[in-house]
């Protein structure tokens, strides 16, 4: 009986603030002679239940925020903090479909070769060998791998196939054949590179290649000079430590024969292509639409970026002895790294930028991540917005995992087929798998990539409480113009190419030659497309480079960094 009347109380209180609120802010021009009656008689009532009313327990204190007030402007405040950032469950489109990139119909991936690049029977010379051992884990050994045979034609060299690590953090067993198609990677660059499985012998001597590196972003003089002397005296020269130890500018038949390699002659093995398939498959049975998040939110991480997200002492030291693993990191200054925008969006700020986007509580996300720092209890909040929420592990059971769960390499290969089938993937660090995927899904037809503006994201998310969920919405899609994986976002040239292939993609026209549009080698293609409006936002596009982009010499740290640290241990 008592919890009936203190609820009805507790309504009609709520009734007469509604009211009050009303008369006094919505029509206080009309009733200005008013206002001292009307707050004179609220504050009547406020004392009369505040003194007669039975004492509100601590499960309903949540319904109440009783407020003193002299001329109605707390009354004000207060009522607009109760509605002022409410997440919705639907997400507000951005400006039409959110599911597709707006001009991606303009542009193609061409990767063909001209005239003047020389075969592989013109190129190669007889004894010469070049060996590659590659470094770190699948994505950063992928980009060894493509460079390795760019490498092989600079140095006129027969390439060996290349070795993976299975050396440093991952301890991965798994060789070259058990990761790619061998027989597909030898066949398909043939014609540009001749590739061997092993390196032969002369009489009944196996030939000892000769071990040395090259230093990062190598051009193709540096090669040259470096390491052609040493492989015209010794036949065979391994290089170790193979990543990024190609340069971003190299002449356009270099560039696109490193896309024959990326996007054609790197295929993974029928196992993995079957189990990525299956997890695709399953997701697709349940929705027609998906969005693959590359989360980067695991303990190692957040500890080399040296952020903090708020955890007190616990978080200092959980993080701080994992740090310790990394001698040569420098002390960083947390807040400076946030502000600037080096550190990964928590779970739950991914899930707001989401919202924000326009992708509502229906929509199923595919993760890919490992240990999530903090568990479920970080996880939480990204669930709550998004429920229909997936993992490989929640989509196969261990048995069909089983020949893939002890290996890293199999595993990242698996979560690298779901984000490339995915409609639209968002990554949440500038690492290698996140920059290989937008190079990837740039060639294929612009699939939407979406890359956080954590510098902009961030001064939004401190003060996302002082605002409307409107305001908030709105704020978060102007930041992340030019980060959405439109094309044209980068100039040609600029950041890192696997990231932004730029000699690779072409310009749709007339012409029958598709190959020959490359905007990276003749911008004025562009001239000759279709004089329409969306011609010229491409056009437009072209000119300026969107805030936030770096070139390589501005990048300070990556997944490289990261895992260069990594082998050092």
């Amino acid at each position: 009986m008592k919890r009936r009347k203190q609820r009805s109380h507790e309504k009609l209180f709520l009734l007469l603030q509604i009211i009050v609120h009303t008369l006094i802010f919505k029509r206080r021009r009309r009733i200005h002679h008013l206002i001292p009656l009307l707050s004179a008689l609220s504050g009547g009532l406020l004392f009369f239940f505040v003194l007669f009313s039975p004492p509100i327990t601590s499960q309903h204190h949540h319904l109440i925020n009783p407020i003193w007030f002299n001329n109605g402007t707390e009354l004000q405040m207060n009522l607009q903090k109760e509605h002022v950032f409410r997440v919705p469950m639907g997400g507000g489109s951005l400006s039409g479909d959110i599911w597709t990139s707006k001009q991606s119909i303009l542009y193609h991936g061409c990767s063909n070769s001209s005239d003047k690049f020389p075969s592989a029977e013109v190129n190669t010379h007889p004894n010469r060998y070049l060996m590659i051992a590659t470094s770190g884990g699948l994505n950063q050994q992928r980009t060894g791998i493509v460079d390795a045979v760019v490498a092989a034609h600079i140095l006129n060299a027969v390439l060996v196939v290349p070795k993976l690590d299975q050396k440093s953090y991952w301890k991965d067993s798994s060789n070259f054949s058990e990761i790619f198609d061998v027989d597909r990677f030898i066949s398909h660059l043939s014609k540009d590179v001749k590739i061997i499985r092993d390196i032969p012998r002369i009489g009944d001597k196996v030939i000892t290649p000769y071990t040395t590196r090259v230093p990062r972003k190598c051009n193709a003089k540096c090669y040259q000079t470096r390491i052609l002397p040493i492989l015209k005296k010794k036949h065979a020269v391994q290089l170790t430590k193979f990543d990024y130890r190609l340069s971003n500018r190299l002449d356009i038949d270099m560039q696109k024969l490193r896309c024959r390699v990326n996007f054609h002659a790197l295929k993974f093995t029928d196992p993995i292509i079957e189990m990525g398939r299956k997890l695709v498959e399953r997701i697709r049975m349940k929705s027609k639409h998906f969005v693959a998040l590359h989360l980067r939110f695991e303990p190692d991480m957040l500890a080399f970026s040296g952020c903090y997200y708020g955890g007190g002492d616990k978080e200092t030291k959980e993080l701080g002895k994992i740090r310790k693993r990394w001698k040569t990191l420098h002390a960083r200054n947390p807040d400076k790294e946030r502000r600037h925008g080096k550190c990964p969006l928590t779970p739950e700020e991914i899930g707001l930028m989401l919202r924000a986007l326009g992708f509502g509580n229906d929509v199923h996300i595919y993760v890919a991540s490992g240990e999530i720092y903090g568990g479920e209890e970080t996880l939480a909040p990204l669930k709550a917005l998004f429920p229909n929420f997936y993992s490989k592990e929640t989509i196969a059971s261990k048995e069909e995992l089983a020949p893939f769960s002890s290996f890293s390499s199999r595993m990242a290969a698996l979560d690298f087929m779901v984000c490339d089938e995915s409609d639209v993937f968002v990554s949440n660090n500038n690492g290698n798998m996140a920059r290989m995927l937008a190079g990837r899904r740039r060639y294929f037809g612009h699939k939407p990539t979406i890359r956080p503006n954590a510098k902009k994201l961030y001064k939004l998310f401190l003060s996302r409480n002082n605002m409307t969920w409107e305001e908030f919405a709105s704020q978060v899609r102007t930041s992340q113009i030019g980060f959405m994986g439109e094309p044209m976002e980068v100039k040609p040239g600029r950041g890192e190419f696997h990231e932004n292939p730029s000699a690779c993609i072409c310009a749709d026209s007339d012409s029958n030659d598709r190959e020959d549009a490359s905007l990276f080698g003749t911008p004025s293609i562009i001239s000759e497309i279709d004089t329409g409006s969306s011609t010229n936002i491409a056009r437009r596009d072209m000119v300026e480079v969107t805030d936030g982009q770096t070139s390589e010499e501005e990048q300070e740290w990556s997944d490289t960094e990261y895992m260069e640290n990594e082998l050092e241990i």
